[in-house]
């Protein structure tokens, strides 16, 4: 299991997989913005985001997933059941753990590991949190069950054989919040949007020597509005994604319901050979490219009325 946390840690990042965990998603309680969040992150990164999977706060199922996607894609990202809501330093600390928080317990398990007390974390977390009113009396040094919940999100999957440093990253300044990583390739983060978003926002430096583009540059998309209904198109469009699959290209068609317009796509990392392809695109399918997919819609009844009302 060391070699390919080793390996899975230092090689080039060219795909993605984003795990959502937590009862309260697939019970409609709450409703997952982090894949989006993520989608376009790897995105903007020129990473290819194979798989989102939300699961329950089930152990087997978390075990069964981390391991899968660990073994299957080169970046993986998790979020929820670690517990923490705000660690922001000019906030109190709202939450501390609960029982279906279990997601350093189960990938621990997945990968043969116990959980291990992080100082480093547990430091940041008394400097930087500060308990809220209702536990006024709150003490770091007296134990008690609060402090018990409080070390619980500290408890991090440890692996003997590596660097502590290797196994928990702190990319926020004023945040107690480590991204503990499993396996090489297993990142995980809190289900607080802001949270979630914020940290992988300060983790892209790190990212960005082991993608394809260091530069991070991205993957570009390119819209070509079309009058053309997709039947039309279609056998232009399937010749044009055979032709040019050997480049990283993939073409898109994508009907708009109730609109005029349709929307034809290309996708890809190549921005001079997709530059060279958009003249004949807008050429066979009648169209032209856009910003927004919107931009050549013709304006809706009400907004016909209002100009010509407004002159």
């Amino acid at each position: 299991m060391t070699s390919s946390a080793v390996l899975n840690g230092q090689k080039t990042i060219h795909t993605a997989a984003c795990l959502i965990i937590g009862d309260e998603v697939l019970g409609g309680k709450t409703v997952d913005t982090n894949s989006s969040f993520f989608a376009k992150y790897c995105f903007s990164l020129g990473i290819e985001l194979k798989r989102v999977e939300v699961i329950a706060d089930d152990e087997a199922e978390i075990i069964e997933a981390v391991r899968r996607m660990s073994s299957k894609y080169d970046f993986v990202v998790t979020s929820g059941g670690i517990g923490p809501t705000t660690v922001n330093a000019n906030l109190y600390m709202l939450c501390t753990g609960s029982h279906d928080d279990i997601t350093y317990e189960s990938i621990a398990k997945a990968f043969g590991l116990k959980l291990n007390l992080h100082l480093p974390a547990f430091e940041r977390m008394k400097r930087l949190s500060k308990p809220h009113p209702m536990q006024a009396q709150f003490d770091w040094d007296t134990p008690s069950p609060r402090l018990t919940a409080k070390l619980r999100m500290v408890e991090l999957p440890y692996d003997e054989s590596l660097p502590e440093e290797q196994q928990a990253v702190f990319v926020a300044d004023d945040t107690w919040v480590p991204i503990a990583i499993v396996n090489g390739n297993i990142h995980i983060l809190p289900g607080v949007p802001r949270l979630f978003e914020r940290l992988l926002e300060h983790l892209k430096p790190s990212l960005l020597p082991r993608l394809t583009n260091p530069e991070g540059k991205g993957i570009y998309r390119y819209m070509i509005s079309t009058p053309l209904p997709e039947s039309t198109v279609a056998p232009y469009l399937s010749d044009l994604a055979a032709r040019t699959s050997s480049r990283g290209t993939k073409v898109g068609s994508y009907p708009r319901w109730g609109k005029q317009r349709n929307t034809v796509t290309l996708v890809g990392t190549d921005k001079e050979f997709m530059d060279s392809l958009v003249p004949e695109v807008e050429r066979n399918v009648q169209g032209k490219m856009v910003s927004k997919e919107d931009e050549l819609d013709p304006p809706s009844d009400e907004e016909g009325e209002a100009k010509e009302y407004s002159q």
